[in-house]
C-alpha cells in the first residue's frame, strides 16, 4: 500500500519557503500550505488571538504534512492505494489543483464524479493497470495544466514548474527539484 512518507519529501522539495506572489491563487504560501488552508485549520500558531500570515510563516514541515495527510492524502485513502507511483500521481494533483485532482480520475473509474473518495473509488481504482492508469493521469493532468493557463492567463508564470514536477513523478520513482531521483 501506498505511504506518505515517500510523496511528501518530494513535493516539500518544490514548495520551499514562504512566499507570497500577489498572482499565485492560493495566496501566501509555505510548503504549499496555502493561507486559506491553515485558517481552516484554525491554529493560532504564535498565540496572538488571529490566525494570518504570521501563523503560516511560523509552521514547520511537521504542520504541512500533517495538513498533508489531513487534507490532501485522506482525501485519496491513499493508504488503501496499492500503487505507490498512482497515489503519488493522485495526491500530487489533488494537493495543487484541488477537487478536479479526484473528479477527473473518478470520471476515467466509471464511478461517480463528485470529488468524494469511497470504497467503490478505491476498488475502481486498484482494479486498473497501474502502468496505463499512471501514463493516463499524467497525459489528463498535463492537459487540466495547460487548460487552466489559458483560462487564467497570469497563472502562466507557474506552468514551467508545475510541469517540471509533474515530470518529476516516475513511475517507481520521483526525481526532487535538486534533480536527486528517489527510487521506491
Amino acid at each position: 500500500m501506498a505511504k506518505l512518507d515517500v510523496l511528501a519529501p518530494f513535493i516539500f522539495s518544490y514548495e520551499g519557503v514562504y512566499g507570497n506572489d500577489p498572482v499565485d491563487r492560493g495566496g501566501a504560501t509555505k510548503y504549499g500550505v496555502t493561507i486559506g488552508t491553515w485558517k481552516m485549520q484554525g491554529y493560532d500558531k504564535d498565540r496572538d488571538g488571529d490566525i494570518d500570515v504570521e501563523d503560516l510563516k511560523a509552521i514547520t514541515l511537521d504542520d504541512a504534512k500533517m495538513i498533508m495527510r489531513k487534507n490532501f492524502w485522506n482525501k485519496w485513502q491513499a493508504d488503501a492505494i496499492k500503487d505507490q507511483s498512482i497515489a503519488n500521481c493522485l495526491v500530487d494533483w489533488v494537493w495543487a489543483s484541488g477537487v478536479y485532482g479526484i473528479k477527473i480520475p473518478q470520471a476515467k473509474l466509471g464511478v461517480l464524479a463528485d470529488g468524494v473518495v469511497g470504497p467503490k473509488t478505491i476498488a475502481a481504482l486498484n482494479k486498473q493497470d497501474p502502468k496505463e492508469f499512471f501514463a493516463w493521469l499524467k497525459d489528463r493532468r498535463r492537459e487540466y495544466l495547460q487548460k487552466f493557463v489559458q483560462n487564467q492567463p497570469k497563472q502562466k508564470k507557474f506552468l514551467r514548474g508545475w510541469l517540471r514536477r509533474l515530470d518529476g513523478i516516475k513511475y517507481g520513482s520521483l526525481v526532487y527539484s535538486n534533480g536527486k531521483e528517489v527510487s521506491f
